[in-house]
This record gives structure tokens, C-alpha cells and sequence, in this order.
């Protein structure tokens, strides 16, 4: 989406050299990751699979949790949103994918040097992912504002 627009986007202003284009040639270069295949950064359609796939998760376990009595049918979507998010963080943190990253071959990795995603990291980058906004603005690298603001990227495994 951030690309149909000409011209920079927000996270493309080069350091201030009076470089006319740092951006790399494809998408994932400047962050040292191959152009495709396994390690290169996740392109949109598997990303909206896996999510596809998360919600679908969340939405058996919020209808078994209204089967057994737990939750009630005007609660039925805020419980589908708050086991997505606390599915969303946990899976991330512990394992570095969600159980709908892990069908489609993807990972989330920490672009900050880090070894891993910290807990409030991960429920951060799950928030601005349920502000639907933020993963719909990208930069060259095809990395959404959750992944710039929580220093993380989604690659293919």
C-alpha cells in the first residue's frame, strides 16, 4: 500500500548527505537480508494469510469459550480480539511466530541487534496491528509502522 504513491515514504528521508536515494534495490537489502527465499523479508499476501489464519484460530477458541459458557454473544467479539492479542503476544514472544505465521512459513525477528522480542514489544507490535492503520503504512523495505516502531521484521523461514 505505502507504495503507490511517488516520492519518499515517511521512513525514507535519507540521513541528510543530500544523497538523492539510499533505498535499496529490493526490498530487505539495507537491512543485509536476500532478495527471496528463506531470511528474505515477507511480502503482503503471506503476511494477510497468516493474519487470515490468527483470526480464525481466535474465533474457534472464542466460540469453544461460548459453548462451555465463558463468554456470551454480545461479549463474542471483544473476546475474539483480546485472545488474538494475548495469542498474538505470547506465540511471538515465546516462539518468534504466530500459529498462522507458522502455517505459512513466516517469523518475526528483532531488526534492533537483539536476541529476541521482549513481552511488551510483542503485545506493542500486536496493538498496532489491531489499529489497522499502522501495518497499511510502509516504507521501502516493505516493513508497516508496528514493525519501524517496534524495531522488528517478518521474514520467510
Amino acid at each position: 500500500m505505502g507504495t503507490w504513491l511517488s516520492g519518499p515514504g515517511p521512513f525514507d528521508a535519507g540521513d541528510g548527505d543530500g544523497a538523492p536515494d539510499d533505498r535499496g534495490k529490493y526490498p530487505g537489502e539495507r537491512l543485509g537480508l536476500p532478495e527471496s527465499g528463506p531470511g528474505s523479508l515477507a511480502r503482503m499476501g503471506r503476511r494477510l494469510g497468516a493474519l487470515c489464519i490468527d483470526w480464525l484460530v481466535a474465533y474457534g477458541l472464542a466460540g469453544l469459550a461460548m459453548a462451555l459458557g465463558l463468554v456470551t454473544m454480545p461479549l463474542l467479539s471483544t473476546a475474539v480480539l483480546v485472545i488474538w492479542m494475548v495469542l498474538g503476544t505470547v506465540a511471538v514472544r515465546l516462539f518468534s511466530f504466530t500459529p498462522g505465521q507458522l502455517a505459512v512459513g513466516l517469523v518475526v525477528v528483532p531488526a534492533d541487534g537483539r536476541n529476541s522480542i521482549g513481552i511488551v514489544r510483542a503485545f506493542l507490535r500486536v496493538l498496532l496491528i489491531a489499529l489497522v492503520i499502522p501495518p497499511l503504512v510502509s516504507d521501502s523495505d516493505l516493513r508497516g509502522l508496528h514493525d519501524r516502531l517496534t524495531f522488528t521484521a517478518v521474514l520467510r523461514r
